[in-house]
């Protein structure tokens, strides 16, 4: 199975198609004259998202300030569209995030669902990186200097945010047909 190497990318985003409520969320990687997009769940997005962010904190308290690293208030976010046209080349089952000390990079795995049956816990995760390569599954690998990184969760992050508003009793996502809120259960303040 391929593996879609960009070390390091033209360009690595975050985004999605559809309707908020009804979106497919992508991870876009690009360079060389090569377009590499994988689908994935919102989850994954916001836990990698977040997984780097600690991962640079970690490496930022372990190694100190990077060659190159920049604040996060000063880090320019890639809020362009995706690529188009949208061609998946799999759905992502497990992400790994690791940190290169030599190169000082931060590296990115998205490996392909597991189709076979397998261990469901595992799907979706976002683990340590690990040194063997995957059998039988599509990976895309992506290196990307700290401040590529923090900007990528920066914009991620923004991509989730930007579907529905939570609500702001049970935190689910409102639906603009209606919402029935579990934390309500028929309660209204107020009323005798």
């Amino acid at each position: 199975m391929p593996v879609f190497q960009f070390d390091p990318p033209e360009r690595f985003v975050a985004g999605t198609v559809g309707q908020p409520g009804e979106r497919t969320f992508f991870l876009q990687a690009s360079g060389g004259g090569r377009i590499t997009s994988v689908a994935l769940e919102k989850a994954q997005v916001s836990a990698l998202a977040e997984r780097i962010e600690e991962l640079l904190e970690e490496v930022r308290r372990r190694f100190g300030e990077q060659p190159g690293d920049t604040q996060p208030d000063t880090v320019d976010i890639d809020d362009g569209p995706l690529e188009q046209p949208i061609d998946e080349d799999f759905r992502v089952g497990t992400l790994a995030v690791a940190w290169d000390a030599e190169a000082a990079r931060v590296i990115i795995e998205a490996q392909q669902v597991d189709e076979t049956g397998g261990d469901a816990d595992d799907q979706g995760e976002v683990d340590v990186f690990a040194d063997e390569e995957p059998v039988d599954k599509d990976v895309l690998r992506v290196h990307l200097t700290p401040t590529a990184a923090r900007a990528f969760a920066g914009q991620a992050m923004k991509v989730v945010a930007a579907g529905r508003p939570n609500c702001p009793l049970c935190g689910q996502p409102l639906d603009p047909e209606g919402h029935i809120c579990p934390r309500q259960n028929g309660y209204k303040p107020g009323g005798s």
